[in-house]
């Protein structure tokens, strides 16, 4: 008769409805039933693709007499790893603890509170090599219940109060304003970490760790580089790759990647699919077949998901979670592997001789093999005919598919399939292929109505189409709003874009905690602590993924409240971190590219104006393989709304496609020609945010400008007392290193009284970002307009007291007569036609007080004559610029 888990609808679960030990599932009922019998709980936590969860259910979990025993001395609760990950991180946490390691098959032995006692991994039926059988453990663990029960409650509440305690976070104001760890000392470590022989990280067990491997494609720095395509070479060419099939084994059981664990995860593949894309961007035409093996490897990936792991209903596609290890055999014997693994005997059956010692020589196969059998896993050998390779592929894929398949997970998790779309925009750029991203779009709309994103209670897992009962977590919403932010901007799909800003707004409000990170999880009352894991766990730690989601949506939508909700999450990272390089390979890569920007390679944003709006022009897909990592790229039309400021006001040029790229509020020239965007994507910004002596090359024109526009002092100009009422509160309460201000030069807007003051107000307000003058000003004095671009100035009121800072983000020169709309509107005057601000520029320009600062008294002004165009972004009293508080308490008077 089947236990109670036959009604829920993990699969893996499922199949232990049939086990002769009473399950219950999770939750507060079972938790509730131990209690009221007086029972320790017996807590087995597992996943569908897991080869020895089968043994250990197929050795214990249906012995009669090991049933009987835990049904009569434990309430049994089994737990898909899979559907329920906060559980199963808080019980790895307690196993790793008790025992010193951790694994699936998990183990765990409780009190009727949930607090563990005791835990393990895999236990064998019979005791061997000095480890007990699992009925020895259990009759061990029933009479100490029994006969020393107040001990094991106190050894179990002792246990749970130590792993709260370890689970929160120090006093968060220490964190918040501690500096981060040097990014490039990190990298290092990381990278010699690598295996010199066989690329990856360490020794057997090897794990592809492909958030790591990205952490060390930030750079570019050659020896980082060097060291992930050596690392993904050996392993698109092991045995960990299935070749044939397409996709990856979970690890290898060699350090040479030879030997698998062969079940196939959805979220390991989804990693490595992106990693590969970015390997195969960093990797020139020059290394020849290895690029040749990353793209086979890319297209192998997405086609094992397309003909094997798709979930298809109405709402859309998504992907099954997993494929198991184990499948039957020749002789009809379950066997790990067997689906994949071949012999030479196996391959001439195929092939002719000649192809037969192709493929046997390619595949490096031989009677030897790589298992106990001497069957083989097939391992790329050399670099064959891309062509041929492909058709003996093809054909070995159709012999294999009329073996027993391994049993497919077909349950849909939210956060893996939310990854899978990120990927899956990344490398449909890339390669040109729109259809990746139709799938994609498919997956996102899938979990966005089976799994009820668009409510406020969203689902870890679906099967059949129908949400499972658990909840879901912060890697779902995490994973969930990346992937809609990067296909949002890829497409252009504003709708899409609200979904991930909507989702985002979620996640933080579900899982926010108050020292500015992340719970796991939400509040589960049988649970005695709340999920939080901030290092990797075989992929990036769903805080990592929700901090590069904020700063992704930071960039599509314009808004820093989400860049500095990433930031407030990061010091738990950099605490991870500082204990070994791979703790967090994508807190890791957020990291190397915020210090970046400290070498004037900050995030860049890219907008792509394309009036006929085609995700795969050429300059878009230039944008894609080109730009550094931490780039945001997105296309629209002209005016394109729903990515806050981003296309605001920008056009394209004469009809062609337009990117308009912006690195620390400095833009470039525009660029229409995909061959010219290199230089732009990879310029470097001279940061002049802390200067020595803050002098600038040549003298500033001394002169006023239009009515919207500023002159310049001298650097260290004295800024006279502010008479009384007019003081301007100039000091922010504050333990950050203050900007230093007094060196630069000073910006004022109109002449002092109404005029400035009108003018100021609007700078403060946010209504005015540009400014602009004539070019006469410039050539009086030699100098270039360009150098303006990433420059401070102080903007002083008409009291000469300093009230804000802004930095040149824009520049350009254009005839008076082609002054556009655009910037009218940015000179923060309420002008709503180019004419109106012609008009009162000319006004002001040639009047005599102007022309007596500028000392041009025959200034003529004419359609032609040049105007130089500024904009700029203003920071107030209190902001913080590169890593410094802007404050003004040391003005006399203040």
């Amino acid at each position: 008769m089947a236990n109670r888990l036959v009604a829920e609808s993990s699969p893996y679960l499922r199949g232990h409805a049939d086990d002769l030990i009473d399950w219950w599932p999770w939750g507060p009922r079972a938790l509730a039933e131990a209690r009221r019998r007086q029972l320790p709980v017996l807590l087995s936590v597992g996943y569908a693709s897991c080869h020895w969860c089968h043994v250990m259910a197929q050795e214990s979990f249906r012995d009669p007499q090991v049933a009987q025993f835990v049904n009569d001395n434990f309430v049994a609760i089994a737990v898909d790893r899979e559907e329920r990950p906060d559980v199963d991180q808080v019980f790895m946490n307690a196993t790793q603890a008790l025992t010193g390691q951790g694994g699936w098959p998990m183990t765990v032995f409780c009190t009727p509170d949930g607090e563990p006692f005791f835990a393990g991994t895999y236990f064998p039926s019979q005791a061997r090599d000095g480890q007990p059988s699992f009925l020895q453990v259990c009759q061990t663990l029933g009479r100490a219940w029994a006969e020393r029960r107040d001990e094991v409650v106190e050894s179990g509440a002792h246990i749970a109060s130590q792993l709260a305690d370890q689970a929160s976070v120090a006093d968060p104001a220490g964190d918040q304003t501690g500096e981060p760890p040097a990014a490039d000392e990190l990298l290092a470590g990381a990278l010699a970490l690598v295996d010199p022989d066989n690329g990856g990280f360490g020794t057997a067990p090897k794990f592809p760790q492909p958030a790591s491997l990205d952490a060390l494609m930030v750079t570019g720095e050659p020896h980082q580089i060097g060291a992930v395509q050596l690392s993904l070479e050996h392993i698109v060419r092991g045995g960990i790759h299935d070749i044939v099939g397409g996709g990856f084994h979970r690890y290898a059981v060699d350090a040479a990647w030879a030997v698998p664990h062969f079940e196939k995860m959805l979220d390991d593949n989804a990693l490595l699919l992106g990693t590969l894309t970015r390997a195969w961007r960093r990797t020139g035409p020059e290394t020849g077949d290895l690029r040749e093996h990353f793209e086979l490897a890319i297209r192998g990936i997405v086609g094992w998901l397309s003909r094997e792991m798709a979930i298809t209903t109405d709402a859309g596609t998504a992907f099954a979670s997993g494929q198991d290890a184990d499948s039957l055999d020749a002789d009809g014997q379950r066997v790990e592997g067997a689906f994949y693994l071949w012999t030479p005997h196996q391959v001439e059956a195929v092939f002719n001789r000649r192809d037969a010692l192709f493929a046997q020589a390619v595949f490096h196969l031989t009677p030897k093999g790589t298992m106990p059998d001497h069957s083989s896993t097939l391992r790329l050998h050399g670099d064959p005919d891309p062509d041929r390779l492909k058709r003996i592929l093809g054909e070995l894929r159709e012999v294999r598919a009329e073996r027993p398949a391994p049993a497919r997970d077909d349950k849909v998790v939210a956060g893996w399939n939310g990854l899978l779309a990120d990927s899956l925009t990344s490398a449909a750029m890339v390669f040109g292929e729109p259809e990746w991203l139709t799938m994609a779009r498919s997956v996102l709309d899938y979990l966005w109505s089976v799994h009820h994103f668009d409510t406020d209670h969203a689902a870890r897992s679906s099967l059949a189409g129908v949400a499972g009962p658990a909840p879901a977590v912060l890697e779902d919403y995490a994973g969930f709003a990346l992937g809609a932010a990067r296909l949002a901007g890829a497409t252009g799909d504003t709708e899409l874009l609200d979904r991930a800003v909507t989702v985002l707004g979620r996640g933080v409000e579900l899982f926010g905690a108050d020292d500015g990170g992340f719970f796991d999880a939400q509040h589960d009352e049988a649970l005695f602590t709340r999920a939080r894991q901030l290092a990797d766990e075989g992929g990036p730690s769903a805080t990592s993924i929700m901090v590069t989601a904020l700063q992704v949506v930071a960039g599509l939508t314009g808004n820093r409240d989400w860049a500095d909700r990433a930031r407030r999450a990061e010091p738990g990272l950099w605490q991870v971190l500082e204990q070994t390089p791979l703790a967090s390979g994508w807190g890791l890569t957020q990291l190397a590219i915020d210090a970046q920007a400290t070498a004037g390679m900050g995030r860049a944003q890219v907008a792509i104006v394309d009036p006929e709006s085609r995700p795969m022009g050429l300059l878009a897909r230039a944008v894609w393989r080109l730009a550094p990592e931490g780039t945001v790229a997105a296309l629209g039309t002209p005016d394109a709304p729903g990515f806050g400021e981003l296309f605001a006001q920008r056009h394209d040029i004469d009809g062609a496609p337009t990117a308009y790229i912006c690195r620390d509020e400095t833009c470039f020239d525009p660029v229409t020609d995909f061959t010219r965007l290199r230089d732009p994507l990879w310029r470097r910004v001279v940061r002049a945010s802390l200067p020595a002596d803050g002098r600038r090359k040549g003298t500033r024109p001394a002169h006023d400008h239009g009515p919207g526009d500023r002159a310049h002092g001298a650097p260290g100009h004295d800024h006279g007392p502010a008479t009384d009422g007019m003081r301007v509160m100039s000091h922010v309460a504050t333990d950050k290193p203050r900007f230093e201000w007094r060196t630069l030069r000073t910006a004022e807007f109109g002449f002092p009284g109404d005029q400035r003051d009108a003018l100021v107000a609007a700078v403060l307000d946010g209504t005015k970002t540009a400014t602009s003058e004539p070019l006469d000003g410039y050539r009086r004095h030699d100098l270039d307009p360009g150098d303006e671009l990433g420059n401070y100035e102080v903007v002083v009121d008409s009291l000469n007291q300093p009230v804000a800072l802004i930095r040149i983000n824009s520049v350009a020169t254009v005839p008076l007569a082609d002054v556009d709309q655009a910037h009218a509107a940015r000179d923060g005057r309420g002008f709503t036609t180019a004419a109106q601000w012609r008009t009162a520029h000319e006004e002001f320009w040639n009047s005599d007080d102007f022309r007596a600062k500028l000392g041009e008294p025959t200034l003529e002004l004419g359609d032609d004559t040049p105007i130089v165009l500024l904009g700029f972004r203003t920071y107030r009293l209190g902001d913080v610029v590169a890593g410094h508080v802007v404050d003004f308490s040391d003005v006399p008077g203040a």
